[in-house]
């Protein structure tokens, strides 16, 4: 009943709201553009930046912003004075009660209330005006992509003061390049271009786009600026069409100036363009604005650079010259100095890095650069804090305080310190875990042998130094970790990344593992009820020790087994993942990880992403060790060593669409594969489920492959992930999503303890991908994003019959809570 009204009273609200309510009789709300181009409909994305009148944003069909909006009235009081006046009654009441203060905040909470409604989309109204705008937008866009004859016309329909707008474009012949002749009037300059072997972009019988002319002067500005001509610009460019022909061909002369205007008491004069070299480089080490002023007080010379300091020279020259890419002597080039900029500013160790230039006296081809750093503080500390949720955590807190040393040892080092903290009450009452770590980041390589050499300064190689511990009670089985990793990385090219991981090295003990039964409950009842069976009686097994004892008897009896082989697989299942999971680890890893990312920012919406990681834990250290202990799994140290080659995948793809949405693609396969007898560490396997992976699913509820027994913390060795999603503007901050998930984990160990519904065998294992679907709601605060989505089931593999939509509903539903977008 009470889900009842709650609809009921949702419905109201909708059919009561009505989005022409304060449009003025003449006046029409917008509701939709059309645009067909040569008498075909289209979306015409790459269009709308064009039209200047859209309708509101809507969601779900309906325009919720204009709805909130109309509830306002811009008539009301902006004044708490003003409100008095209109409402005397209510002020004089809550004044003669109260106070006049109080009277004053009454008053004040209506007009705050007002202003919040109208805060939100006010009704876009149809203005003719910007249509005919839209119209000359059009025509001129065309214009540049050569159709110089396309006409544009726009069409009103009105409706009970509503209006669609329809646009209609008729394009006409492309226009073509005929002939194409490049005149350079500069020696030097037409020197550079015939040694360069530059290919022009303007080719005979390609059609006129005015972007092909900008790329062409892109590519010729960068030609000479990375050539020496320091003060070569696009003014000295110039493109004269010839717009005389009739017959949609265009012959096109491509001009470049001899010289360049400079100006001279109020006169401008020409100068011939010069080649020009680097004559001084200054580095000022601790630049600020309050300090620009002062004289120098620490110089010192470096292989032809000068380096200065307001106070003292804190850092050691011969690594800051490593990032310098500008030479004395040498030819000025653009590349080089944004090469400079990128590297110092990769240094993590200036708040900004400026370079300027200016001619030596009495030489215009001669250059001093100046490079400015302003310094980061020393000591800078960091607290972050987090509140989750999960199936597992039903409500936690988190924090995490750093201390970073930047320019530990002179050379732009980056040491951190790291305490973690967290608490949390779970299924299995409260827990905690405490940690912290300690790293060195260098900005080079360490390596021995002359190996640093492979890797050029210009790709900002690093390595990374870190060892830390942490400390977790009531979290699984209590488990102590220790980790010490080394770590290389490098910028091949703008857009690719290698890493190189080397003893990245983790020991895992679990100190609490008489609790197995208690955390994973579901085995515990599943083994229970086998000892009913085998022994004949209504006892329970007693904690921990008539369980462990129970599975090991059960295993080893051959009778039990051909009378009752299903109970007898399943015991010996859960003995195998008990082993897994009490089992302590050393984990030994060698990893190499490329990484593709044309991002070009954080606003760019249209970019790939693609990630690949190929890692093998134990093959070194198993070469020195040949001890076993009683379950047959190699050891060093006594410590059961994890042997196994892993591989990651990841590929993302991101398209920007009209109106601010985006439409955002992932996909994620992995695989592990163990050798010499070993199993996969709990921490390394693969899960399913939660809030950044398949969202109709918990963590680690959903898998391996058909299975369905209520275990808990399923893990696979094989995964598949694909997620499609639809982001999209709703009302101010307020986003939305539409998404779908399909994944599942399976396993491909070929272990005997694994039931052959959970195994990936062959294509026919891939019908045992779940899907899942649903919808979200997104806060942007611009620092973070708070998420919420809601997963439906869709496609359940584990049920027998109507896996389609049988739990596709609230009721079976996941509701996550997230930061940031799941991907």
């Amino acid at each position: 009943m009470k889900k009842l009204s709650i609809y009921f009273l949702l419905i109201f609200f909708l059919f009561s709201c009505n989005s022409t309510e304060h449009v003025i009789d003449g006046k029409y709300l917008l509701t939709k553009n059309t645009i067909v181009i040569d008498s075909v409909k289209t979306s015409g994305t790459e269009l709308q930046k064009y039209i200047l009148q859209k309708p509101n944003s809507r969601f779900l069909g309906m325009p919720f912003g204009v709805y909130f909006y109309n509830i306002g009235d811009t008539s009301k009081p902006k004044k708490a004075s003003e409100w008095a006046i209109k409402n005397p009654k209510s002020y004089q009441f809550i004044k003669r009660f109260f106070s006049e203060k109080q009277s004053i905040a009454y008053a004040n909470s209506f007009i705050n209330l007002n202003k919040w409604f109208l805060e939100f989309d006010a009704p876009e109204l149809l203005n003719e005006k910007k249509i005919k705008k839209t119209q000359d937008n059009l025509s001129a866009y065309y214009k540049t992509q050569g159709f110089f004859k396309s006409k544009v016309s726009a069409k009103i329909d009105t409706l009970k003061k509503k209006a669609k707008v329809t646009y209609r474009i008729n394009k006409g012949n492309p226009t073509v390049f005929d002939s194409i002749q490049i005149k350079i009037q500069s020696p030097i300059l037409d020197s550079i271009y015939k040694n360069s072997g530059i290919t022009s972009l303007l080719k005979k019988g390609e059609q006129y786009k005015d972007q092909t002319f900008r790329n062409e002067a892109k590519e010729v500005v960068k030609l000479f600026r990375n050539n020496g001509i320091y003060n070569f610009t696009e003014s000295a460019l110039g493109f004269y069409v010839d717009s005389t022909r009739t017959d949609n061909k265009t012959n096109v002369d491509f001009l470049v100036s001899s010289n360049r205007l400079i100006e001279n008491n109020g006169k401008y004069i020409e100068r011939p363009y010069k080649l020009h070299t680097i004559r001084k480089i200054n580095v000022i080490t601790d630049y600020s604005f309050n300090n620009s002023l002062q004289k120098f007080k620490d110089t010192l010379n470096y292989k032809g650079v000068q380096f200065l300091a307001y106070n003292k020279i804190l850092y050691n020259p011969k690594y800051l010259y490593e990032n310098i890419f500008l030479k004395k002597d040498g030819i000025y080039k653009d590349t080089l100095t944004n090469l400079t900029r990128r590297n110092l500013k990769l240094l993590n160790n200036f708040k900004s890095t400026i370079i300027k230039f200016s001619y030596e006296r009495n030489a215009e081809d001669e250059l001093t650069a100046d490079i400015f750093l302003a310094p980061f503080e020393k000591y800078t500390l960091g607290f972050d804090t987090e509140l989750t949720h999960s199936n597992i955590r039903n409500i936690g807190v988190s924090g995490k305080f750093s201390l970073t040393n930047r320019n530990t040892f002179k050379g732009a080092e980056l040491a951190k310190m790291s305490f973690l903290g967290s608490w949390f009450n779970s299924q299995n009452g409260p827990g905690w875990e405490i940690g912290s770590d300690l790293s060195l980041e260098i900005p080079r390589f360490v390596a021995p042998f002359g190996l640093s050499k492979f890797v050029p300064k210009q790709m900002s190689p690093r390595t990374l130094f870190s060892l830390g511990s942490s400390f977790q009670k009531n979290i699984g089985l209590d488990r102590q970790t220790f980790t010490f990793l080394t770590d290389y990385k490098w910028q091949y090219s703008p857009t690719k990344t290698i890493q190189l991981e080397i003893f990245n090295t983790q020991y895992i003990k679990n100190l609490n593992v008489s609790s197995f039964f208690n955390i994973y409950n579901s085995e515990y009842q599943t083994l229970n009820s086998i000892s009913k069976l085998y022994n004949n009686t209504s006892n329970d097994l007693t904690l921990p020790n008539g369980a462990t004892n129970f599975m090991n008897t059960v295993v080893n009896d051959a009778n039990f087994r051909a009378s009752n082989p299903e109970e007898y697989n399943t015991s010996l299942n859960i003995l195998n993942r008990y082993n897994i999971i009490t089992s302590d680890f050393l984990i030994p890893i060698l990893a190499y990880s490329y990484t593709f990312n044309n991002q070009t920012s954080f606003k760019d919406n249209n970019f790939s992403f693609f990630r690949a990681r190929i890692a093998n834990s134990g093959n070194f250290l198993g070469l020195f060790s040949s001890e076993r202990n009683e379950n047959n799994k190699k050891t060093f140290l006594n410590i059961p060593l994890a042997q196994y080659f892993k591989t990651d995948i990841e590929y993302k793809k991101f398209w920007e669409m009209n109106n601010n949405s985006v439409i955002a693609f992932r996909t994620f396969l992995g695989a592990i594969f163990t050798y010499d007898n070993s199993s996969i560490p709990f921490v390394k396997a693969y899960f399913a489920g939660g809030s950044n992976d398949i969202r109709a699913w918990q963590t680690y509820e959903l898998g391996p492959g058909a299975r369905n027994n209520g275990l808990e913390f399923n893990i696979g060795s094989f995964k598949f992930l694909s997620s499609l999603e639809y982001r999209f503007d709703v009302v101010g901050k307020l986003k939305g999503a539409l998404f779908i998930d399909a994944g599942n984990i399976w396993d491909i160990s070929g272990s005997s303890f694994v039931n052959e519904n959970e195994k990936l065998t062959n294509f026919s294992s891939l019908q045992n991908i779940a899907i899942g679907s649903g919808l979200g709601a997104r806060v942007d605060f611009n620092f973070l994003i708070l998420r919420f989505d809601v997963g439906f089931k869709t496609y359940e593999p584990y049920l027998q019959n109507q896996k389609w939509f049988r739990n596709y509903n609230f009721s079976n539903a996941v509701y996550n809570i997230g930061i940031n977008y799941p991907f």
